[in-house]
């Protein structure tokens, strides 16, 4: 089948030949970020914010949401996550682990219960995608809507506004724009505060691992709660953060966002991958990095290998249920922080400044330049032990780190390990990828979350 002519995401798997190719050369770079300014003063200081005075994010524009209404709504959600469901209610939230029956992540989201037979889904669009198809063709009593990421929304504007608050000074400004004293929410819990005169829902949500608040309300209002925080933050130390700083608070709190779907394979995920257009995220995302097997299996991941273990509910039936359940007996993989060695680090950004062979570029302070990334991790005799999976400077820190899945054999803090990084023969076809040299760096394996302080706020309020 020509190139242009695919369908669906089963027209390429069937016509590429090796669809592990097909996405390691597709055109597109990193996750984009839209509508919001790369920087409003500087990213050092804008990362430092939410970890000395306090931060805004506008989440408005970059994920999807997808909202489920209907008497089978929680029941279609629970058929497919892997989390707990008894005693979800409305005003309450989750994050949200779809699988496959093998066991391997299809996508993650949060959940949110906004009222009885109504709840949304906001992330990245996979998880979106697979609840949708399982709704639509599995005779569940639901109706869809979605309201896509700016970067594809025809429309121009979104439902709502989101915005978060995050940081030491984060509860005292939201005590000042609520006129008093802040609701007791518990951990991913949501309840109503007051901007502007402005009647807000917010959502306790550590996304930096510091205190403060997620608040989202109708599209219409945004200046308004947006000028009225802008304003009574001045005098806690508020800063508004771009794009360029925004995505790199997981390095801090470990949250892995970049798992590649484990839908390429399997004749029982054809009809999927039939329903998935070869517009779709799935079909159109890009793999990179070092890691390089020809089996896109082999990139798969389970929600063990991503630390979620922990929320797996075998509670109640759910899609890969069984799987799950004899990985848990002896999980091979677990996350870990990669603290990349400074003198290495530096030595490949001086190729850039040398003669011959050049280091792949590494951007400050994301060096993401693909949807998934897939670097090599090596021990001391050069075996593969797993993948770093989302690399980036760290102000607070002062380290280069990356996200890593590892083998549980080499994950205890302090092991040394060697990050391949760098694509093979020069790198792949695409644009964000120019022609360099791979190079080693070594690391050292730390904790996730890596920072102290997120570490402290998950203990103080039971993050599960």
């Amino acid at each position: 089948m020509p190139a242009g002519t695919y369908r669906t995401l089963e027209d390429i798997v069937r016509s590429v030949g090796n669809i592990v190719d097909f996405l390691r050369n597709n055109p597109t770079g990193a996750y984009v970020f839209v509508h919001v300014p790369r920087e409003f003063t500087n990213w050092i200081e804008e990362q430092e914010a939410w970890r000395q005075t306090v931060a805004f994010f506008d989440q408005t524009h970059h994920m999807e949401d997808l909202y489920i209404r209907g008497p089978d709504a929680v029941r279609l959600l629970a058929h497919l996550g892997i989390n707990r469901f008894r005693n979800f209610e409305p005003g309450m939230a989750k994050h949200y682990y779809v699988c496959t029956e093998r066991g391997y992540i299809v996508g993650d989201a949060v959940l949110f219960y906004l009222e009885p037979e109504l709840l949304q889904l906001v992330g990245r669009p996979m998880a979106h995608n697979w609840v949708q198809f399982h709704g639509e063709k599995g005779g569940y009593r639901v109706e869809f809507e979605r309201d896509e990421r700016s970067a594809v929304n025809p429309r121009g504007r979104r439902k709502v506004y989101r915005y978060q608050l995050q940081g030491p000074n984060a509860i005292p400004l939201l005590e000042k724009l609520n006129g008093g004293p802040l609701p007791e929410i518990p951990f991913f819990h949501m309840g109503w505060i007051s901007i502007a005169g402005r009647k807000v829902r917010a959502l306790h949500h550590g996304m930096a691992g510091v205190a403060g608040l997620e608040l989202f309300g109708p599209w219409e209002e945004r200046e308004e709660v947006r000028g009225a925080i802008l304003e009574a933050g001045r005098e806690f130390g508020l800063r508004q953060v771009g794009t360029r700083a925004y995505p790199t608070n997981t390095l801090e709190s470990g949250w892995i966002s970049t798992a590649l779907p484990a839908i390429y394979t399997g004749e029982d995920l054809r009809a999927y991958r039939e329903w998935l257009p070869a517009t779709s995220f799935e079909a159109t995302g890009s793999l990179g990095g070092s890691f390089d097997s020809r089996n896109v299996e082999d990139y798969y991941l389970t929600p063990f290998d991503l630390g979620a273990g922990r929320i797996v509910g075998f509670d109640h039936e759910f899609v890969g249920r069984k799987a799950l359940e004899e990985m848990a007996k002896e999980p091979r993989r677990t996350k870990v922080t990669l603290v990349w060695n400074p003198e290495d680090v530096l030595r490949a950004i001086g190729t850039l400044f040398q003669k011959g062979p050049r280091a792949k570029y590494m951007e400050f302070p994301l060096a993401n330049y693909a949807v998934w990334p897939y670097d090599q991790v090596l021990n001391e005799h050069g075996e593969v032990i797993g993948f770093s999976k989302y690399t980036g400077y760290s102000a607070n820190e002062r380290a280069v780190l990356s996200l890593g899945v590892v083998d549980v054999r080499y994950s205890q803090p302090g092991t040394q390990v060697v990050v391949v990084w760098g694509e093979a023969d020069g790198g792949t076809r695409k644009p964000s990828v120019e022609r360099h040299a791979q190079v080693e760096i070594r690391a050292t394996v730390g904790p996730a979350p890596y920072s102290e302080a997120a570490r402290q706020y998950r203990a103080r309020v039971g993050a599960r």
